[in-house]
């Protein structure tokens, strides 16, 4: 079992996970800032000071205890958003993911290989036995991506997120998936169901 330190390029064929650079300021504080990402994440609705996301970003591969990636579009080399694993617990060899996709990157399957791709190196470079998330239920096209890649929901924390622009609590759905699991399937778990039937 290997720490966080080594802070990888991830490719895929849409998407590019890679450490965060310093132009990359000015693009996650847009990302952000949009209402949507806002929304879906639960994150507070507040604008981040460049100084401020730079000394966030600047650090980030400085962390021995947590993998911070930016999103790469392979097709335009954009940045689109940010996949994270943290709150490593590292006697019971699991931590926790997260992942934010900007509008510039919806809806293209990036999120679903970003995800992939993360869980994958969680699994067979860093030997971690279970990664979780939390979604919030109103985000259903997380939801399915987290489930494209194998993630089985474990259960709901009740009305556990007020957001105040819509003026209500949203349930968030615990999920998780463990080694066994993705040896089974490597992130594609229809794949294997299907191939078990034949």
């Amino acid at each position: 079992m290997s720490d966080f330190s080594v802070k990888p390029v991830l490719n895929g064929e849409r998407a590019l996970l890679r450490p965060f650079m310093e132009e990359d300021v000015p693009v996650m504080a847009r990302i952000l800032s949009d209402p949507e990402v806002i929304r879906l994440t639960g994150s507070p609705d507040e604008e981040f000071g460049l100084d401020q996301l730079r000394a966030w970003y600047g650090s980030r591969n400085d962390q021995t205890d947590r993998l911070d990636l930016g999103i790469v579009d392979r097709a335009s080399g954009e940045l689109v958003g940010e996949a994270v694993l943290n709150d490593w617990d590292e006697p019971n060899r699991n931590c926790s993911f997260r992942i934010l996709i900007g509008p510039g990157g919806r809806d293209r399957g990036l999120g679903t290989e970003a995800v992939r791709l993360m869980v994958g190196h969680a699994f067979e470079q860093l030997g971690l036995h279970r990664v979780s998330l939390h979604v919030l239920a109103h985000n259903p096209r997380a939801r399915r991506a987290y489930e494209k890649a194998g993630f089985a929901a474990e259960g709901v924390n009740r009305q556990s997120v007020w957001q105040w622009q819509s003026d209500e609590w949203i349930d968030e759905v615990q999920m998780s998936i463990l080694a066994p699991e993705w040896a089974t399937h490597r992130g594609h778990p229809d794949a294997a169901l299907s191939s078990t039937a034949e």
